[in-house]
């Protein structure tokens, strides 16, 4: 039991204006506030199923007690970043070296010039972003009921501004987004697989500070569906389907449909980096890549193709159902399926691949005739 004198030495030290008992008192309320901070972010960390967990996400789950915790100071460039509920992350803490390793290893050629200056982490203290956190975990859980267990979650990379940034932890996603992710012509927003950061860099804007910023983001996936460069499409074309990518087997963009971007997606991370000079050069020249070099054709010029081969009825049956497609009634694999079913296989590999061996030769500057000579 304390006595009067105990009691009133007591609340001597914690006045005491210069001692080492008040600097203790606030080392201990900032550590505390740290890992409170800490505990409101890993709330998220179940979100998911066990199907749908990668390495990647598993790994930046799991943290110790001191995961998280901020340096004494900050630096300038950074200071909006705090003042805005995102947590720095130091050099040494698990989440921030395997997320720097995993961006590195996804920038290809662009590796060996690119440093990472920082790692940010969002801290859901807000109402909103609570709210946001609560909305994702209900989405997850209903899309896994509708997939038969696998939402189909992944982290997904997003590049933008300091200024997206910002908006984006903020007041989430807006209409469009970054018109330079959209590299599909479709109304959605682009993301790119966390093993492929090169493709988000490339759309990242640079700030006054010389620094470029990404968004490293939950995504609920579910059943995709393969996207056309130039499709227009703005909307899954069945119910069979919840988001869209450039290809199925090797996927480098993930498409959230505009309805879907402030419910099947969450900001987690934003790293920021100094890129080499050469980005711009390297952004030119992607954006001249409208079309894929792969077996694929324009389906009118393969209508039109094969009208050489089969019979008016086939032809018809064909065209009608690349009509149904275009107005969404049946999905692209179904065309694809109807089409092969009607020409062959063996038709089909053919046309295709005279189509890709003219294109070849007018790129290389030979005309088709001249080569039949």
């Amino acid at each position: 039991m304390e006595t009067k004198g105990q009691k009133s030495q007591l609340s001597t030290l914690s006045v005491r204006r210069n001692g080492m008992y008040e600097h203790r008192s606030r080392d201990l309320a900032s550590v505390h506030s740290r890992r409170r901070r800490k505990m409101e972010h890993l709330e998220h960390s179940e979100i998911g199923d066990s199907a749908s967990d990668t390495t990647f996400e598993r790994e930046i789950s799991v943290s110790d007690s001191e995961s998280g915790v901020c340096g004494d100071s900050t630096a300038p460039e950074f200071e909006s970043f705090e003042r805005n509920g995102l947590i720095s992350l130091e050099e040494g803490d698990k989440e921030h070296d395997f997320i720097k390793n995993r961006f590195m290893l996804g920038l290809g050629p662009l590796e060996r010039d690119t440093t990472v200056v920082a790692v940010h982490k969002n801290s859901f203290s807000s109402f909103h972003r609570k709210a946001r956190l609560q909305s994702f975990k209900i989405f997850s859980e209903a899309m896994s009921r509708k997939c038969h267990g696998n939402a189909n979650i992944r982290y997904a990379w997003y590049g933008t501004s300091r200024d997206g940034v910002h908006r984006i932890i903020s007041h989430g996603f807006a209409q469009g987004g970054n018109s330079e992710n959209n590299r599909l012509n479709c109304c959605g927003l682009n993301f790119s697989p966390e093993n492929s950061s090169i493709e988000s860099v490339i759309a990242s804007d640079l700030d006054k500070s010389g620094l470029r910023h990404l968004l490293l983001c939950r995504v609920i996936l579910g059943n995709m569906e393969e996207i056309l460069p130039g499709s227009g499409q703005f909307h899954p074309s069945s119910e069979d389907f919840d988001s869209g990518v450039d290809n199925l087997s090797a996927p480098r963009r993930y498409i959230i449909w505009s309805t879907h971007m402030n419910s099947h997606v969450l900001p987690e991370f934003v790293i920021s980096f100094r890129a080499p000079p050469c980005l711009e050069g390297f952004r030119r020249t992607q954006e001249h890549v409208v079309k894929p070099t792969s077996a694929w054709m324009p389906f009118r010029t393969l209508i039109s193709v094969l009208s050489r081969f089969l019979v008016p009825s086939s032809i018809a049956f064909i065209e009608k159902y690349h009509n149904d497609y275009r107005e969404k009634k049946i999905t692209r694999q179904h065309l694809i399926q109807r089409v092969r079913q009607i020409a062959g296989d063996e038709l089909l590999v053919a046309v295709i691949k005279s189509c890709r061996s003219k294109q070849f030769k007018t790129t290389m500057g030979v005309s088709p005739s001249s080569s039949s000579k």
